[in-house]
């Protein structure tokens, strides 16, 4: 067990840098076929922070996204995510990161053979140190936050697109995490439950003092951003 993340929820504070990018690059494929996606990107995101990246399709967003997330190794440079440096980890510390990271992906990505409460738990169960008691309070409670109190003994296929991506807004959100990745999470949804899905995603993520990077093609939601970064061609074209 990696001790050094399990106290990076103590250690952190809002002077230090959640997600901290320097010079990095990043190429699929091999030989011949090789491409550079991403161009000496340098970026950084601060605790309790919500960010909109956005950009034309085909820009890198969602491979900047998953790298940050330990979800793909980076390849070169410098990405530092909850102090911890990505570049040249191993499978196991990829792991390890991935444990203090929430995610939000726009299919939801809710297994349909388990209940709105059985979703949430897997996120809390992935931490050894809660009893099954606890797992099952934090994740009914964490359902009624966000409004879906009366819904935690339904399966996806009873609930609406809006209540599914509320799921996953609490399957995210139910282990404190510090950080939260939210691929084109409102791309699915009509423009209500779009705004509901973004302002529950930005009121939650103050009252737990994350931060939280959102991809995103919709223009409707940008005002929920305290700071807009727009990519192009694999390049950061704006950062304010």
């Amino acid at each position: 067990m990696n001790y050094q993340l399990l106290t990076i929820n103590q250690e952190l504070s809002t002077n230090n840098p959640v997600i901290d990018i320097k010079n990095l690059d990043h190429f699929f494929g091999k030989g011949t076929l090789k491409k550079q996606i991403l161009f000496e990107i340098n970026l950084t995101l601060y605790s309790g922070e919500v960010v909109i990246l956005k950009g034309p399709s085909g820009s890198g967003k969602t491979t900047l996204l998953t790298l940050m997330g330990g979800l793909r190794s980076p390849q070169s440079g410098s990405l530092q995510v909850l102090g911890q440096e990505l570049v040249a980890a191993k499978p196991k510390q990829l792991v390890e990161i991935r444990r203090n990271i929430g995610y939000i992906f726009q299919a939801h990505n809710l297994l349909k053979s388990l209940t709105a409460r059985q979703n949430v738990q897997m996120s809390v169960e992935l931490h050894n140190h809660f009893s099954a008691s606890e797992i099952k309070t934090k994740s009914i409670a964490m359902l009624e936050a966000v409004g879906l109190g009366d819904r935690v003994d339904y399966y996806p296929h009873d609930l609406s697109g809006g209540q599914k991506q509320r799921v996953a807004i609490a399957r995210a959100l139910v282990s404190h995490p510090k950080l939260v990745l939210a691929d084109e999470p409102t791309a699915a949804l009509d423009s209500k439950s779009g705004r509901d899905v973004v302002d529950l995603m930005q009121k939650l993520a103050k009252e737990q003092g994350c931060t939280i990077l959102i991809v995103t093609h919709d223009n409707r939601i940008l005002d929920v951003a305290d700071r807009i970064i727009e990519l192009e061609d694999g390049r950061i074209t704006v950062n304010s």
